[in-house]
């Protein structure tokens, strides 16, 4: 491992592991919907984060701080799209967990959602910023960074499915599925006010 990757691959691991929206959906979907039918939605999550890195790498990024209300654009559109979800999450806070019947978060969705969504770009700009260099390629860091995203996002979903069983009480699920959707809100909206 080369010496310039080591400082990056501490930054991805706090950037995939720390709680934003997409973690927090995905922890609710495996809450849901188990930790195999995670596998697919953390993939695209996971491959569409590097393909903005490396979209902001190969020049996105000169053309976004060119047109300085893209920015703003962006994470209100993608705050409102979160709200869009909260919503949803608390309108069904109380409905059983059965796999059955269950509405997931899908591929596409989770895709969507990292392309909209200002943690993602900011992270991006940051690292092409601060870690891009001649001696550490663009495409190299989106490739670290999917494969550091992929078990980090992993452990949520992990987790979402080890309190499935814990969640089958009506009362708990609800609290749950609340905080969840707070916590979305808060996460969501943080970026756009701060």
């Amino acid at each position: 491992m080369s010496q310039p990757m080591l400082p990056f691959i501490l930054f991805a691991l706090v950037a995939s592991l720390s709680p934003g929206p997409t973690n927090l959906l995905i922890l609710a979907h495996g809450a849901r919907l188990g930790l195999r039918a995670s596998l697919l939605p953390i993939l695209a999550a996971c491959c569409t984060a590097a393909t903005i890195v490396l979209l902001v790498g190969l020049g996105l990024g000169e053309l976004l701080l060119r047109h300085p209300l893209a920015q703003p654009l962006m994470s209100w559109a993608g705050a409102l799209w979160l709200s869009g979800l909260a919503w949803k999450m608390l309108r069904s806070a109380g409905a059983p967990l059965h796999a059955g019947t269950a509405q997931g978060f899908s591929a596409l969705s989770a895709a969507l959602l990292q392309a909209v969504n200002p943690k993602v770009w900011l992270m991006a700009v940051a690292v092409v910023g601060v870690f891009a260099a001649p001696r550490l390629p663009v495409w190299q860091l989106a490739l670290v960074f999917c494969l550091i995203a992929l078990p980090c996002m992993g452990a949520w979903a992990v987790l979402g499915a080890g309190s499935a069983r814990w969640l089958q009480a009506p009362q708990r699920l609800r609290v749950f599925n609340q905080l969840l959707a707070g916590l979305l809100l808060i996460s969501a909206w943080a970026a756009v006010l701060a």
